[in-house]
């Protein structure tokens, strides 16, 4: 992930993060449970709206020293199946090696009615359009990321049974580099929810898992739960201890409501 984090840096990167902040505060103000994870990018505070008492930023190998509380391979999440109520994967999915092995893992830990917010570029966009045209004019975007369209990651929401919910698009200006041209294409954030909503540059999608008495079976590539791993703790000055159901180990900094 670090690509990404590098990335935030630059005008573009710190316009979308303003966007995302602001929606996934929207998102997650109103889930209500005990655990929660944010997975991904930690210059987001993706839980900081969210009133869970135990709240947890987790990072793979790339994102140590950024603040991460617990360094996790996001295909092989250290907890117990339906233990956790809410899941932000922020950019996690477009960089992973296996994104449908990250989403089987998100639905096997999610309680029943559990909820995960997905952040992600939008293919179907000014911005995606820019990033097909990499070879000969540059990468505009981390240049690592295959990106997933809203409609696809629909799809393999209802191949785990999950139910998308709600979707917000944003980010519409241009492919421009400066602070200045940004400001000056800002008019386009005002009239793109309207007149061409599905276009934004960066989406977030919200899903949630019920449980019926039945589930359709034929998903290839859902395959069953397995035993949990514990986490490795990211290192810290003052280490906090923590306790979770079914996961034991050291937090650098967990969020207390």
């Amino acid at each position: 992930m670090q690509p990404l984090s590098e990335w935030a840096q630059c005008p573009a990167g710190k316009y979308v993060l303003g966007w995302e902040q602001r929606i996934v505060d929207e998102m997650v103000d109103d889930v209500f449970g005990f655990h929660a994870l944010q997975l991904g990018w930690p210059e987001l505070a993706g839980l900081r709206a969210n009133r869970m008492p135990h709240r947890w930023l987790a990072g793979a190998g790339a994102d140590f020293g950024l603040g991460a509380d617990l360094l996790i391979e996001p295909e092989d999440l250290p907890f117990p199946a339906q233990t956790l109520d809410l899941v932000v994967l922020a950019h996690v999915l477009e960089f992973a090696a296996d994104p449908h092995q990250v989403l089987r893992e998100v639905e096997r830990v999610l309680v029943p009615e559990g909820r995960v917010v997905v952040l992600g570029f939008n293919p179907l966009s000014l911005w995606g359009a820019r990033q097909r045209l990499m070879r000969p004019l540059g990468p505009y975007l981390p240049r690592e990321g295959q990106f997933i369209s809203p409609p696809r990651l629909k799809d393999w929401f209802k191949l785990l049974g999950m139910d998308a919910q709600r979707s917000r698009f944003g980010c519409y200006v241009p492919w421009v580099r400066s602070e200045r041209w940004l400001e000056r294409w800002a008019w386009m954030d005002r009239m793109g929810p309207r007149w061409w909503p599905f276009t934004g540059s960066v989406y977030a999608m919200s899903a949630v898992k019920h449980v019926r008495g039945m589930r359709l079976i034929g998903a290839a590539w859902k395959k069953p739960a397995r035993a949990a791993i514990a986490p490795v703790p990211a290192a810290s000055n003052s280490p906090v201890s923590f306790e979770a159901p079914g996961i034991r180990g050291r937090l650098s900094n967990e969020t207390e409501t």
